[in-house]
């Protein structure tokens, strides 16, 4: 069963295939425009989870590694759900709506992460509710984005996980890479599509896919959980784990690696030439190790240019020396790439 969202979209040209919009009639062309120009991108396949209740915030501060007491109004930030073993079992952008705090995952593992949390609310007065559908999101990115922003907002973001509001439009939100994120209800999310088309280019789900990863921001999903402590997916680097705040399922761990300097992977930003599109779970090898297993792909994408972008996951003896291969030791080799900061 489509959902009103995607009957919009669909009226719209949108091909919609398992909460991916896959694209609005030209997908190479809407990942030209990514790279080169301006686009409007529905975030289908993210997911919303609304944390409610007056323990909402000590609730989420022991559940997350980042700081969620520190957490203002007027700003978002990442942070991880980890195992008791600190591997990440999901990622979000979190923020703030009224009193609720926002989880904005991979939408795949939004029922079972839901209900793993939901298992440790016992008697705090917190309530989980999906609101993937109540609250609709879609990015946008490009200097022309923010010029079609400043006919609906009085005032713009100026730095990344700025947070500003309006009474008729929603939530907008800075991103890394000169991007945005709007959030409004299903009436106001339909009329403000409408009014930023005329000016923005509707771009398909792997656009933003692509903008993510050449930002190096990871989405975790279902073939990547419980594979990597934050760290191994560049998480501190991004500002999404605070070494201050107290426990938090996996804390020890992700702390003790960061502490004794045993970080022995990391995730870079790479491209691959290939016939085969990589998924998430992949495994890559180097000519270091003999032929073994060396590393995992994060997310990938096509790019814009031919071939695929992609995070993977490394051990660092693998980055910088030798060559990197995909899925076998003669496989297709990666291209090691700058990632916007700094290992």
């Amino acid at each position: 069963m489509t959902s009103p969202w995607d009957d919009f979209l669909s009226q719209r040209g949108a091909r919609i295939d398992a909460d991916t919009v896959q694209h609005f009639g030209n997908a190479a062309a809407e990942l030209r425009a990514a790279r080169d120009g301006n686009v409007m991108v529905p975030l289908t396949h993210l997911g919303l989870i609304a944390c409610n209740g007056e323990d909402a915030q000590s609730f989420l501060h022991g559940q997350l590694s980042n700081d969620i007491k520190l957490l203002a109004p007027e700003r978002s930030e990442y942070a991880a759900y980890c195992s008791p073993k600190g591997r990440m079992l999901a990622n979000f952008l979190v923020w703030r709506e009224g009193e609720a705090y926002c989880l904005q995952l991979a939408r795949s593992l939004l029922p079972a992460i839901q209900k793993r949390l939901s298992m440790y609310v016992l008697r705090s007065k917190v309530k989980l509710n999906e609101a993937s559908e109540a609250r609709l999101s879609f990015g946008l990115s490009g200097s022309g984005a923010r010029t079609a922003l400043q006919e609906l907002f009085p005032a713009l973001p100026q730095q990344a996980h700025q947070v500003m509001r309006h009474p008729d439009h929603g939530t907008l939100i800075a991103l890394p890479g000169n991007r945005f994120q709007l959030i409004a209800e299903a009436e106001a999310a339909r009329r403000l599509w409408q009014m930023l088309a005329a000016t923005l280019t509707p771009a398909g789900t792997p656009c933003w896919e692509w903008l993510e990863i050449r930002n190096g921001i990871p989405l975790l999903t279902s073939a990547t959980q419980e594979q990597f402590v934050p760290q191994m997916a560049n998480m501190e680097l991004i500002g999404a784990v605070n070494f201050k705040k107290g426990c938090y399922p996996g804390q020890e761990i992700v702390a003790r690696t960061q502490h004794l300097g045993q970080i022995k992977r990391r995730m870079v930003l790479a491209h691959m030439e290939g016939n085969s599109m990589p998924q998430p779970g992949d495994e890559l090898y180097s000519s270091l190790l003999d032929g073994q297993e060396s590393g995992m792909v994060v997310n990938a994408q096509a790019a814009p240019e031919g071939g695929y972008d992609l995070l993977a996951v490394l051990q660092t003896s693998s980055i910088g020396s030798g060559s990197v291969h995909f899925k076998a030791a003669d496989g297709p080799a990666l291209n090691i790439l700058s990632l916007p900061y700094s290992l």
